[in-house]
């Protein structure tokens, strides 16, 4: 009885051990880190958040979506510098948002933020069509990643359709993780591919390889170097702690999960924000 009452304890004390020592682990390893640099403000400026609608990883049927902090980092920055966020889907209605991308080792502050949030998560369980909507009416186009984003945002002729007439207008374009795959569709000025001879980043190969999901049909690292663009990364032991931003001109991407914050900011100061 003693001994059983000891390994209890034991397995009580490390269960506490690691529900509070896991997150604080992975920020200190890169996983959403803080965001340090300059803050910008765009009041009376217009964001749209454009997410997957896909909710399925595979034949397994293990669910998918955006990846959490992809939509919500992105959303509040731009909340926070005076701009008017709406967000959208593919498919419009209720938005799947990765479940395991609110465990309580990987939710980012803006997670958090977002649970005690009723006027998002009203956005997220009612986002617009992108059929619907008028890209050109917003100074940026934030394009959310995660695995869902693998099956819908890179073959949509209508998200590309909308994307080349915002760049047209001279909006700021991008995106990060999975999400940058949805400039593929898209072309510049001159018709050539938007990402064609352009800087950007997006989850790696390795990123992918390391995580064991390779059964989506699309990878950005591999789609955006065919495609043309000057693709570029950072690494680490595991890619999921790497981060790196790319700003060329009007089209700001980041590479996964990390960047959401970092990204979003560099967006309003290309689009004219004013730090502060």
């Amino acid at each position: 009885m003693k001994i059983l009452k000891i390994t209890l304890i034991v397995i009580i004390v490390l269960g506490i051990t690691a529900w509070l020592g896991l997150p604080p682990l992975f920020r200190a390893l890169g996983f959403h880190p803080h965001y340090a640099g300059p803050l910008y403000r765009l009041p009376g400026g217009k964001a749209l958040i454009v997410t997957t609608s896909h909710d399925e990883l595979g034949d397994g049927g293990k669910k998918t979506g955006v990846f959490g902090s992809e939509l919500t980092a992105p959303y509040y920055a731009f909340l926070d510098g005076g701009m008017t966020v709406d967000v959208a889907s593919i498919q419009g209605g209720e938005i799947p948002i990765d479940p395991s991308s609110f465990l309580w080792f990987l939710e980012a502050p803006s997670d958090k933020r977002y649970h005690a949030d009723p006027v998002l998560q009203e956005k997220v369980k009612h986002s617009k069509k992108i059929d619907d909507i008028d890209f050109t009416k917003y100074d940026i186009i934030f394009l959310s990643g995660g695995w869902g984003a693998a099956y819908d945002l890179g073959t949509s002729a209508t998200l590309g359709r909308k994307i080349t007439e915002a760049w047209a207008a001279g909006k700021v374009v991008g995106g990060v993780c999975h999400g940058p795959l949805g400039l593929l569709p898209a072309k510049d000025e001159t018709g050539e591919p938007l990402v064609k001879g352009r800087r950007l980043t997006a989850v790696t190969n390795k990123q992918v390889k390391e995580l064991g999901i390779t059964m989506t049909p699309q990878h950005p690292e591999r789609e955006l170097r065919a495609a043309g663009a000057l693709y570029e990364s950072e690494t680490a032991f595991q890619d999921m702690f790497a981060d790196h931003v790319v700003v060329d001109g009007r089209l700001v991407t980041g590479q996964n999960q990390n960047a959401g914050v970092e990204a979003a900011e560099k967006m309003m100061q290309a689009a004219g924000g004013r730090q502060g």
